[in-house]
């Protein structure tokens, strides 16, 4: 059984939703971009918006992982030409 990478809900569906944060892990690559989202998640405020920017496909798997483990809301995501896009939502941790 082999894993498939979740489908990228598309930015344009986040309904508006602007980043109070913007984190560029572009030539990252794991664990490093997910390191990344724990530091600037631990200073965001709850309910915040942080925006991911990363050119390792692994974040496609990694990011909703994260996002589900700790009870942080993936808003949306795309792939743009190798470059990855995420808008996160911090929830309760």
């Amino acid at each position: 059984m082999s894993q498939s990478t979740p489908s990228l809900i598309p930015i344009e569906n986040a309904d508006g939703v602007a980043p109070d944060v913007r984190v560029d892990a572009s030539g990252l690559y794991c664990p490093e971009p997910v390191m990344l989202l724990h530091k600037n998640f631990r200073e965001l405020a709850l309910g915040g918006v942080l925006e991911l920017t990363a050119t390792d496909p692994s974040t496609t798997r990694d990011v909703p992982k994260f996002c589900a483990f700790l009870g942080h809301e993936l808003v949306a995501s795309e792939e743009r030409d190798g470059v990855y896009i995420y808008l996160l939502r911090k929830g309760e941790e």
